[in-house]
Protein backbone atom coordinates (compact mmCIF):
# COMPACT_ATOMS: atom_id res chain seq x y z
CA UNK A 1 0.00 0.00 0.00
CA UNK A 2 2.81 2.56 0.67
CA UNK A 3 4.08 2.19 -2.78
CA UNK A 4 0.64 3.86 -3.62
CA UNK A 5 2.13 6.86 -3.00
CA UNK A 6 4.96 6.36 -5.08
CA UNK A 7 2.77 5.42 -7.98
CA UNK A 8 0.93 8.65 -7.70
CA UNK A 9 3.31 10.62 -7.76
CA UNK A 10 5.09 9.15 -11.02
CA UNK A 11 1.70 9.20 -12.50
CA UNK A 12 0.80 13.17 -11.65
CA UNK A 13 3.61 15.44 -10.90
CA UNK A 14 4.70 15.84 -14.70
CA UNK A 15 2.36 19.04 -15.58
CA UNK A 16 3.95 21.91 -16.07
CA UNK A 17 3.72 24.93 -13.19
CA UNK A 18 0.88 27.41 -13.84
CA UNK A 19 1.12 31.22 -14.57
CA UNK A 20 -1.91 31.98 -12.22
CA UNK A 21 -2.37 34.09 -8.84
CA UNK A 22 -1.00 31.81 -6.34
CA UNK A 23 -0.47 31.30 -2.64
CA UNK A 24 1.81 28.40 -0.90
CA UNK A 25 3.00 27.06 1.89
CA UNK A 26 0.15 29.05 3.89
CA UNK A 27 -0.65 27.46 7.54
CA UNK A 28 -4.02 27.23 8.23
CA UNK A 29 -3.25 26.38 11.91
CA UNK A 30 -0.84 29.00 12.76
CA UNK A 31 2.20 26.86 13.30
CA UNK A 32 4.89 25.42 11.54
CA UNK A 33 3.02 21.52 10.80
CA UNK A 34 3.50 20.59 7.13
CA UNK A 35 0.46 18.80 7.23
CA UNK A 36 -0.89 22.46 8.36
CA UNK A 37 -0.34 24.01 5.03
CA UNK A 38 -2.32 24.73 1.81
CA UNK A 39 -1.92 26.59 -1.27
CA UNK A 40 -4.77 28.19 -2.81
CA UNK A 41 -4.36 28.85 -7.07
CA UNK A 42 -6.84 31.10 -8.75
CA UNK A 43 -8.02 31.24 -12.18
CA UNK A 44 -6.34 33.69 -14.67
CA UNK A 45 -9.41 35.71 -15.24
CA UNK A 46 -9.37 38.56 -13.01
CA UNK A 47 -12.60 38.50 -11.40
CA UNK A 48 -13.01 39.79 -8.08
CA UNK A 49 -13.76 36.64 -6.50
CA UNK A 50 -13.98 32.92 -7.19
CA UNK A 51 -15.83 30.26 -6.12
CA UNK A 52 -13.75 27.82 -4.36
CA UNK A 53 -12.77 23.62 -4.50
CA UNK A 54 -10.57 21.91 -2.05
CA UNK A 55 -8.76 19.12 -3.56
CA UNK A 56 -6.84 16.51 -0.70
CA UNK A 57 -4.34 13.85 -2.01
CA UNK A 58 -4.73 10.09 -1.67
CA UNK A 59 -2.16 8.28 0.34
CA UNK A 60 -3.31 5.64 2.52
CA UNK A 61 -3.00 8.70 5.26
CA UNK A 62 0.37 7.94 5.36
CA UNK A 63 1.37 11.54 3.90
CA UNK A 64 1.38 14.74 5.13
CA UNK A 65 2.97 16.80 1.66
CA UNK A 66 1.24 15.69 -1.30
CA UNK A 67 -1.03 18.77 -1.82
CA UNK A 68 1.35 19.68 -4.66
CA UNK A 69 0.70 15.94 -6.16
CA UNK A 70 -3.26 16.62 -6.02
CA UNK A 71 -3.29 20.03 -7.75
CA UNK A 72 -0.88 18.53 -10.34
CA UNK A 73 -3.48 15.53 -10.53
CA UNK A 74 -7.05 17.45 -11.24
CA UNK A 75 -6.60 21.51 -10.38
CA UNK A 76 -6.22 22.01 -14.31
CA UNK A 77 -9.53 21.17 -14.76
CA UNK A 78 -11.15 22.54 -12.09
CA UNK A 79 -9.24 26.48 -12.60
CA UNK A 80 -10.67 26.22 -16.28
CA UNK A 81 -13.89 26.09 -15.43
CA UNK A 82 -13.95 29.14 -12.59
CA UNK A 83 -12.92 27.92 -9.57
CA UNK A 84 -9.86 28.49 -7.00
CA UNK A 85 -8.47 25.86 -6.11
CA UNK A 86 -7.31 24.70 -2.80
CA UNK A 87 -4.97 22.34 -2.20
CA UNK A 88 -4.19 20.95 1.29
CA UNK A 89 -2.29 18.72 3.54
CA UNK A 90 -3.09 17.13 6.64
CA UNK A 91 -1.18 14.97 9.71
CA UNK A 92 -0.58 11.74 8.39
CA UNK A 93 -1.43 8.59 10.44
CA UNK A 94 1.81 8.59 11.70
CA UNK A 95 1.99 12.06 12.97
CA UNK A 96 -1.40 11.46 14.66
CA UNK A 97 -4.45 9.11 14.49
CA UNK A 98 -8.06 9.80 13.81
CA UNK A 99 -9.93 12.11 13.77
CA UNK A 100 -6.88 14.18 13.71
CA UNK A 101 -7.23 13.93 9.46
CA UNK A 102 -11.07 14.98 9.43
CA UNK A 103 -9.93 18.26 12.17
CA UNK A 104 -7.55 19.59 9.83
CA UNK A 105 -9.41 19.36 6.95
CA UNK A 106 -11.82 21.30 8.92
CA UNK A 107 -9.38 23.77 10.38
CA UNK A 108 -8.74 24.01 6.65
CA UNK A 109 -12.17 25.24 5.64
CA UNK A 110 -12.79 27.09 8.83
CA UNK A 111 -9.47 28.93 7.60
CA UNK A 112 -11.13 29.54 3.99
CA UNK A 113 -14.14 31.14 5.01
CA UNK A 114 -11.99 33.21 7.54
CA UNK A 115 -10.00 34.54 5.38
CA UNK A 116 -12.15 34.59 2.03
CA UNK A 117 -11.58 38.11 0.96
CA UNK A 118 -7.31 38.49 1.77
CA UNK A 119 -7.59 35.48 -1.14
CA UNK A 120 -10.15 36.31 -3.27
CA UNK A 121 -12.81 33.68 -2.50
CA UNK A 122 -16.55 33.64 -2.62
CA UNK A 123 -17.35 31.45 0.34
CA UNK A 124 -20.84 31.29 -0.53
CA UNK A 125 -19.97 27.95 -2.11
CA UNK A 126 -16.81 25.77 -0.94
CA UNK A 127 -17.20 22.62 -2.77
CA UNK A 128 -14.98 19.20 -1.58
CA UNK A 129 -12.99 16.50 -3.99
CA UNK A 130 -10.64 13.98 -3.39
CA UNK A 131 -9.25 10.78 -4.51
CA UNK A 132 -8.56 7.18 -2.29
CA UNK A 133 -7.87 8.32 1.46
CA UNK A 134 -8.51 12.03 0.11
CA UNK A 135 -12.15 10.70 -1.10
CA UNK A 136 -12.62 9.16 2.40
CA UNK A 137 -11.79 12.19 4.05
CA UNK A 138 -13.47 14.49 1.30
CA UNK A 139 -16.80 12.10 1.97
CA UNK A 140 -16.61 12.33 5.61
CA UNK A 141 -16.38 16.37 5.88
CA UNK A 142 -19.70 16.52 3.55
CA UNK A 143 -21.11 13.71 5.39
CA UNK A 144 -20.16 15.40 8.99
CA UNK A 145 -21.70 18.83 8.08
CA UNK A 146 -22.65 20.28 11.15
CA UNK A 147 -21.23 17.46 13.48
CA UNK A 148 -19.15 18.81 16.24
CA UNK A 149 -18.77 14.86 18.16
CA UNK A 150 -20.00 11.84 17.46
CA UNK A 151 -20.82 8.59 20.26
CA UNK A 152 -21.25 5.11 19.13
CA UNK A 153 -21.64 2.44 21.68
CA UNK A 154 -18.71 3.52 24.56
CA UNK A 155 -16.42 5.73 22.00
CA UNK A 156 -16.66 9.68 21.28
CA UNK A 157 -14.60 11.02 18.58
CA UNK A 158 -14.54 15.00 18.32
CA UNK A 159 -15.04 15.50 14.24
CA UNK A 160 -14.46 19.17 14.46
CA UNK A 161 -11.89 19.46 16.38
CA UNK A 162 -9.56 22.83 17.57
CA UNK A 163 -6.74 23.35 15.41
CA UNK A 164 -6.50 26.59 14.73
CA UNK A 165 -7.37 30.04 15.19
CA UNK A 166 -11.21 30.18 13.56
CA UNK A 167 -13.39 28.22 15.40
CA UNK A 168 -16.17 30.60 15.20
CA UNK A 169 -16.58 30.02 11.22
CA UNK A 170 -18.26 27.14 9.82
CA UNK A 171 -16.34 23.82 8.12
CA UNK A 172 -19.47 22.65 6.13
CA UNK A 173 -18.71 22.16 2.58
CA UNK A 174 -21.29 22.34 -0.14
CA UNK A 175 -20.78 19.66 -2.69
CA UNK A 176 -19.11 16.38 -2.34
CA UNK A 177 -17.26 14.68 -5.55
CA UNK A 178 -15.27 11.29 -4.04
CA UNK A 179 -12.58 9.58 -6.02
CA UNK A 180 -12.70 5.99 -4.99
CA UNK A 181 -12.66 6.57 -1.37
CA UNK A 182 -12.23 3.47 1.08
CA UNK A 183 -15.59 4.41 3.32
CA UNK A 184 -16.87 1.09 5.13
CA UNK A 185 -13.56 -0.63 7.24
CA UNK A 186 -15.54 -3.53 7.63
CA UNK A 187 -15.75 -4.47 4.19
CA UNK A 188 -12.42 -3.89 2.77
CA UNK A 189 -11.16 -7.41 2.47
CA UNK A 190 -12.80 -8.87 -0.60
CA UNK A 191 -15.55 -6.73 0.20
CA UNK A 192 -16.49 -8.67 3.44
CA UNK A 193 -14.54 -8.26 5.91
CA UNK A 194 -11.80 -6.03 7.81
CA UNK A 195 -8.33 -6.02 6.63
CA UNK A 196 -5.52 -6.70 8.83
CA UNK A 197 -3.05 -4.75 11.70
CA UNK A 198 -0.58 -3.81 9.05
CA UNK A 199 -3.06 -2.35 7.20
CA UNK A 200 -3.73 1.46 6.15
CA UNK A 201 -6.85 1.79 8.49
CA UNK A 202 -4.66 0.39 11.11
CA UNK A 203 -2.09 2.26 11.71
CA UNK A 204 -4.96 5.56 11.37
CA UNK A 205 -6.91 4.24 14.52
CA UNK A 206 -3.87 3.12 15.99
CA UNK A 207 -5.19 -0.97 16.12
CA UNK A 208 -6.26 -3.78 14.48
CA UNK A 209 -9.26 -2.83 12.52
CA UNK A 210 -11.66 -5.91 13.55
CA UNK A 211 -10.60 -4.98 17.37
CA UNK A 212 -12.20 -1.58 17.36
CA UNK A 213 -15.61 -1.88 15.50
CA UNK A 214 -16.84 1.65 17.15
CA UNK A 215 -13.76 3.47 15.99
CA UNK A 216 -14.62 1.98 12.43
CA UNK A 217 -18.31 3.00 12.47
CA UNK A 218 -16.70 6.34 13.46
CA UNK A 219 -14.52 6.63 10.83
CA UNK A 220 -17.54 5.96 8.26
CA UNK A 221 -18.91 8.59 6.78
CA UNK A 222 -22.00 6.87 5.68
CA UNK A 223 -22.45 6.86 10.01
CA UNK A 224 -23.27 10.91 9.58
CA UNK A 225 -25.58 11.26 6.81
CA UNK A 226 -28.99 12.79 7.00
CA UNK A 227 -31.00 14.51 4.41
CA UNK A 228 -29.58 18.05 5.35
CA UNK A 229 -25.69 16.97 3.90
CA UNK A 230 -24.58 18.04 0.74
CA UNK A 231 -25.04 16.12 -3.14
CA UNK A 232 -22.49 13.62 -3.90
CA UNK A 233 -21.03 12.36 -6.95
CA UNK A 234 -19.11 8.87 -7.02
CA UNK A 235 -16.42 7.79 -9.22
CA UNK A 236 -14.75 4.70 -8.86
CA UNK A 237 -13.13 2.22 -11.49
CA UNK A 238 -14.36 -1.05 -11.86
CA UNK A 239 -10.73 -2.90 -12.35
CA UNK A 240 -9.23 -0.89 -8.53
CA UNK A 241 -7.50 -3.64 -6.73
CA UNK A 242 -6.32 -1.00 -4.40
CA UNK A 243 -10.09 0.28 -2.51
CA UNK A 244 -12.19 -2.17 -4.20
CA UNK A 245 -15.39 -1.07 -6.11
CA UNK A 246 -17.84 -2.48 -4.06
CA UNK A 247 -17.19 0.39 -1.66
CA UNK A 248 -18.49 3.28 -3.90
CA UNK A 249 -21.56 1.11 -4.59
CA UNK A 250 -22.39 0.33 -0.36
CA UNK A 251 -21.79 4.36 -0.56
CA UNK A 252 -23.66 5.21 -3.46
CA UNK A 253 -26.60 2.98 -1.90
CA UNK A 254 -26.47 5.08 1.17
CA UNK A 255 -26.47 8.47 -0.85
CA UNK A 256 -29.18 7.56 -2.86
CA UNK A 257 -31.36 6.32 0.34
CA UNK A 258 -31.35 9.97 1.60
CA UNK A 259 -31.51 11.63 -1.28
CA UNK A 260 -27.62 12.86 -1.78
CA UNK A 261 -26.49 11.15 -4.87
CA UNK A 262 -26.25 13.12 -7.81
CA UNK A 263 -24.66 9.91 -9.60
CA UNK A 264 -22.50 7.15 -8.95
CA UNK A 265 -19.85 6.79 -12.41
CA UNK A 266 -18.43 3.41 -12.90
CA UNK A 267 -15.67 3.11 -15.06
CA UNK A 268 -15.33 0.23 -17.01
CA UNK A 269 -11.21 -1.20 -16.55
CA UNK A 270 -10.48 1.83 -14.09
CA UNK A 271 -7.84 1.67 -11.63
CA UNK A 272 -6.70 3.07 -8.93
CA UNK A 273 -5.98 6.22 -10.84
CA UNK A 274 -4.92 5.31 -14.06
CA UNK A 275 -8.33 4.87 -16.86
CA UNK A 276 -10.21 6.38 -13.96
CA UNK A 277 -9.22 9.65 -14.31
CA UNK A 278 -9.87 10.45 -18.08
CA UNK A 279 -11.20 13.61 -20.02
CA UNK A 280 -14.85 12.41 -19.32
CA UNK A 281 -14.49 11.86 -15.36
CA UNK A 282 -12.86 15.43 -15.05
CA UNK A 283 -15.94 16.75 -17.61
CA UNK A 284 -18.09 15.40 -15.02
CA UNK A 285 -16.47 16.75 -12.09
CA UNK A 286 -16.50 20.50 -13.29
CA UNK A 287 -19.68 19.76 -14.64
CA UNK A 288 -20.92 18.73 -10.82
CA UNK A 289 -19.82 21.30 -8.94
CA UNK A 290 -20.80 24.14 -11.67
CA UNK A 291 -24.10 22.89 -10.95
CA UNK A 292 -24.15 22.75 -7.13
CA UNK A 293 -22.31 26.47 -7.30
CA UNK A 294 -25.38 28.49 -9.11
Amino acid sequence: MKNFILIFAALFICAGSFAQTQWTNVSYADDDLEGHKLDIVLPDTNQPSYKAVVLIYGSAWFANNMKQMAFQAMGKPLLESGFAVISINHRSSGDAKFPAQINDVKAAIRFIRANAEKYKIDASFIGITGFSSGGHLSALAGATNGVKAYTVGNTTVDIEGSVGAYGSFSSDVDAVVDWFGPIDMTRMENCNTTKGADSPEAALIGGAPADHPEMLALLNPMTYLDVKDPKFLVIHGDADTVVPNCQSIYFSDALKAKGLLEEFISVPGGQHGPVTFNEATFKKMTEFFVKQSK
